[in-house]
């Protein structure tokens, strides 16, 4: 996009580009979100910025009316700057704090890094990070009752006093202001998580529902939720769809929030709530060759963990999606674990998909399948409990009874990669057979979405 396209999508209020780009107004000091509901600002007296950290580098505090800090956040593919907006993706998931680590981890030096960021973004690492975690912190002040303290802390912060002075600096706002003296301080958790319109919450809710895990997971007509672990916390989240307002409600019971922004994050990327969804349904009309009508706002419903993916997929080899659903409920019911377990209580009120630890040393006596298939859950198993940070899904491919497909499931809904085109699947290859021949390479780098509307031709 550029001046001319933001100027026009300003004026339109357009929700599609809610998000890509910025609105500061030199008369009031303030940057909004395209959508601000706040009288349109003469042009000549407004800026644009691409990213928020820029109309706040520029001296702008963010609107309280619009809230840049709720915008949709931007998919890690979008645009040609592949390594600058993998490092981006990196820090706006808290994943990773040190400049050093993330160079590595990008396989670069941290030099280039450096240059790389503030060549695409026009501002350094640090200065970043630190807009950032505000940013967060700012949401968590204004849509929760948590405590300032804890608030600081779930934001990545060392101290209340680094903490109030960033926020000053980088927001021009104290966060106490931020927050009415009469809003009680309590453990409550109740975020809006915003989209691009459109999101065919219908599609979404119809997969699930024929691959709904009881009792960790949950589904009625307008929402989904779930039980999930995240490194050492574990919790629950409940997200409502608000279709008129372009958001999810969603509800967070957590009993670590120094991980809260990674499981928000989390749950944005199994929602499928960052995705440009009308330039993705307008790369595939171009490339499909009027082969079948596309669904529109179709999203990719991603699971939890790139393990729970990997066994649910190892369990789908081969048979239909009725059989896979009921091989995966009767290991959840064998192997999951029940809240307060470790505590020695016998509360059963909640059940968490089972550890790698634990599926590694069960021998699925419940089972009653090839031992091929037990040895295929228990090598994968092992290696995710031996490698738990291992990324590279591809390293899978040297275990015995994992192949390419499994492997590409795990990647297309365990990590929601964008380009992930199952070719080996049969629903795929039935689609494929029924429509008018095309060239599915022309579709890349958004060839999941062609996946699932594939699926949805069947």
């Amino acid at each position: 996009m550029n001046i001319q396209h933001w100027q026009k999508a300003r004026q339109s209020r357009d929700a599609r580009f809610d998000g890509l780009f910025y609105i500061a107004v030199k008369s009031t000091g303030i940057y909004c979100r395209p959508i601000c509901p706040a009288p349109t600002a003469h042009e000549k007296n407004v800026t644009y910025y691409q990213f928020a950290h820029n109309a706040a580098q520029a001296g702008f505090r963010p609107c309280i009316r619009c809230r840049p800090d709720s915008a949709p956040g931007s998919a890690a593919w979008q645009g040609t700057k592949t390594t600058a907006l993998r490092a981006k993706q990196l820090i706006d998931q808290n994943d990773e704090h040190d400049c050093e680590k993330l160079a590595a981890r990008l396989g670069i030096s941290s030099r280039y890094l450096r240059r790389l960021f503030s060549q695409y973004f026009g501002v350094s690492i640090t200065q970043y990070r630190l807009f950032n975690q505000c940013h967060f912190a700012k949401k968590l002040i204004q849509e929760t009752s948590l405590p300032l303290t804890q608030i600081a802390f779930a934001s990545g912060f060392k101290s209340i006093r680094r903490f109030n002075d960033a926020f000053l600096q980088q927001l021009n706002i104290a966060p106490s202001k931020l927050r009415s003296s009469d809003k009680p301080s309590s453990s409550s958790l109740k975020l809006t998580l915003p989209f691009r319109p459109p999101y065919n919450w219908q599609a979404l809710h119809g997969f699930l529902a024929k691959r709904l895990i009881k009792p960790i997971e949950w589904l009625d007509d307008k929402s989904y939720g779930r039980t999930f672990t995240y490194a050492s916390c574990k919790g629950s989240f409940n997200a409502r769809f608000v279709e008129r307002k372009n958001y999810f409600v969603v509800e967070i019971d957590i009993d670590n929030t120094l991980y809260l922004q990674q499981v928000i994050n989390n749950i944005r990327r199994v929602l499928d709530l960052d995705a440009d969804i009308n330039l993705i349904e307008s790369h595939l009309a171009n490339n499909i060759n009027n082969a079948f009508t596309l669904t529109h706002g179709l999203r990719i419903p991603g699971i939890w963990s790139s393990f729970e993916a990997g066994i649910r997929a190892v369990l789908g080899q081969q048979v239909s999606v009725t059989a896979a659903h009921n091989l995966v409920t009767k290991l959840v019911n064998e192997l999951g674990e029940q809240q307060g377990e470790q505590q020695g209580e016998q509360q059963g009120e909640r059940v968490y998909f089972p550890s790698a630890d634990r599926v590694a040393k069960s021998e699925f006596t419940f089972f009653k399948m090839p031992q091929a298939r037990k040895n295929a859950l228990h090598n994968l198993a092992e290696f995710c409990a031996l490698n738990p940070d291992c990324n590279d899904l591809e390293q899978w491919l040297s275990l015995k009874g994992i192949g390419p497909w499994t492997v590409n499931y795990a990647k297309l809904r365990g990590q929601s990669l964008p380009d992930i085109l199952l070719d080996g699947d049969l629903g795929v290859k039935k689609a494929q057979a029924a429509a008018t021949p095309f060239e599915s390479e022309n579709c890349a780098p958004f060839r999941s979405y062609l996946t699932f509307q594939l699926w949805q031709q069947l």
